[in-house]
C-alpha cells in the first residue's frame, strides 16, 4: 500500500487570520488519506491544530504590525534569509508532496529550491488579475504628515515605487537562489505553483485568470466563547458587536466606543485578549474571546477593523458592516464589501466618535444595507470551502 499524501500547511503569525485559515483547510482533509503537517512561528491555545506542529522561525506579530503600521518593509534581506533556513528546515523534515503557504513570503524561494508544489493562498483583491481603477490609500504616516487631501494626489504616484521597494528584499533572495526575480508585491502575494482565493468569486471582476488560479470560497473560523447570556435579547435595544481583531487599530477603539454610548445599542466587544481602554460605557459590555459566528448572526451590525475575517463571517450571517481599515488588505477588503451595498467604512486615522454614531445610525436605519447582506448570504452559502479545498488537494497531488 503507498503511503498517504503527505501535505505540509506553513503559515505565517502576523495576524490571527493567516493560521486560522489554514487550519480551518488542513481539518477539512480526511486524515485518513492525508499525512497533515502544520508549521508556523506561533500556535495559539485557543486554534484547534490537531495535526504535528512544526515550530518555525518568524517575525513577532506585534512586531511586524508595527513596522507596516510605520510604513517600514516588513522584511529585510537577513530576515528573509534566516525564513527561507527555516523552511527548508521543516521541509527537509517533512518531505511533503505540497505546500500550502498563507503569506509565507519565503516559500517564493524555499518551495522551489526544494522543489516542492506550492499552493499559495491569499485573497483576490490582491490578485494582479483583478479588473481594479486603482488602490485604497491606507494610513501610512504620509498621510499624517501631509493631509489626507495632498497625500491622495500623490498616493497613486507612489504607489508603484512602494510596491517594488516591499519586493527588493525577495527578490534579491530569488536572484542569490539561482531563481527569477518576481518584480511587485502582487506577484509575491500570488506567487506558486497554484493560488487559492480565500473568496467568493462573485465579489470580484477577474481578467484573464490562470487556470492555476482557483476560489475556493470564504473560509470562516468562530473563536471559542459563549454569548454572554442575554446579551442582544432586550427589545429596545439594537444588538451590535464590535471586534478589532488582533489586527485592528487599538487607538481607534476609545472613538468607537464613545460613538456607541448614546446610541440605543446593547454592544458586545471582543477584546482578543487586549487591555480595554478605560471604564467601558454602560450599554457596552467585553469579553476576550467570543464565538463571531454566533455574535454575528444575532447582530443587526458588526463592527470590525475592515478585514475579511470578520466581514465575510459577518455577510455569511446576512449582517451589515462597519469597517475601520487601516492597513491595506483591511482597505481593499472594505472597498469590495463597500462596493456591494452591505457596509460602509471610516479611515481609522482621522475617525471621531461623531463619524462612529453617524455611521451606524444610518447602517441600521436604511434598509438597503441590511438587504445587500442577506443577498451576500445567500451567495457566501454556495461556496463551500472546505469541499472546494478536497477537491483541489486531490486532483493537484
Amino acid at each position: 500500500m503507498s503511503r498517504r499524501k503527505r501535505i505540509l500547511f506553513v503559515s505565517e503569525s502576523i495576524t490571527l487570520a493567516q493560521i486560522v485559515r489554514l487550519a480551518s483547510l488542513a481539518r477539512a482533509l480526511d486524515p485518513d488519506r492525508y499525512d497533515i503537517h502544520f508549521a508556523a512561528s506561533d500556535f495559539p491555545s485557543y486554534v484547534d491544530i490537531p495535526f504535528p506542529r512544526r515550530p518555525l522561525w518568524g517575525l513577532a506579530g506585534p512586531h511586524a504590525q508595527a513596522r507596516l503600521a510605520a510604513g517600514r518593509r516588513l522584511y529585510t534581506r537577513r530576515v528573509l534569509r534566516r525564513y527561507v533556513e527555516s523552511d527548508l528546515e521543516v521541509i527537509e523534515a517533512v518531505r511533503p508532496d505540497l505546500i500550502v503557504g498563507d503569506l509565507r513570503w519565503s516559500l517564493a524561494v524555499s518551495a522551489p529550491l526544494a522543489r516542492v508544489p506550492l499552493a499559495s493562498l491569499i485573497n483576490a483583491y490582491w490578485s494582479p488579475h483583478l479588473r481594479r481603477a486603482g488602490f485604497p490609500m491606507p494610513d501610512h504616516p504620509i498621510v499624517a504628515w501631509l493631509g489626507e487631501k495632498l497625500a491622495a494626489r500623490y498616493f497613486a504616484k507612489a504607489l508603484p515605487w512602494f510596491f517594488r521597494r516591499f519586493a527588493a528584499p525577495l527578490d534579491h533572495e530569488r536572484e542569490r537562489a539561482g531563481l527569477p526575480p518576481l518584480g511587485g508585491l502582487l506577484d509575491i502575494l500570488t506567487f506558486g505553483d497554484f493560488t487559492l482565493y480565500a473568496d467568493p468569486p462573485e465579489l470580484f471582476d477577474m481578467v484573464a485568470l490562470p487556470a492555476r488560479h482557483r476560489f475556493l470560497g470564504p473560509i470562516l473560523w468562530s473563536a471559542p466563547g459563549a454569548l454572554p447570556e442575554g446579551w442582544g435579547k432586550e427589545s429596545t435595544q439594537v444588538p451590535v458587536y464590535v471586534t478589532l481583531g488582533s489586527s485592528g487599530a487599538a487607538r481607534c477603539l476609545p472613538s468607537v466606543l464613545r460613538g456607541l454610548a448614546r446610541l440605543p445599542v446593547d454592544a458586545l466587544l471582543a477584546t482578543a485578549g487586549k487591555s480595554v481602554p478605560g471604564p467601558l460605557p454602560d450599554n457596552v459590555r467585553a469579553v476576550p474571546l467570543v464565538d463571531g459566528e454566533a455574535a454575528c448572526a444575532r447582530s443587526r451590525l458588526v463592527i470590525h477593523n475592515g478585514g475579511s475575517s470578520t466581514g465575510y463571517q459577518a455577510l455569511a450571517q446576512g449582517t451589515p458592516v462597519l469597517g475601520i481599515p487601516s492597513n491595506l488588505d483591511q482597505y481593499l477588503a472594505s472597498e469590495r464589501i463597500d462596493a456591494q451595498g452591505a457596509g460602509l467604512s471610516l479611515r481609522s486615522g482621522s475617525l471621531t466618535a461623531a463619524q462612529v454614531g453617524a455611521a451606524v445610525r444610518r447602517l441600521l436605519d436604511e434598509p438597503s444595507f441590511a438587504q445587500h447582506a442577506r443577498r451576500l448570504q445567500a451567495i457566501f452559502r454556495a461556496h463551500d470551502a472546505g469541499e472546494n479545498f478536497r477537491r483541489f488537494v486531490a486532483s493537484a497531488v
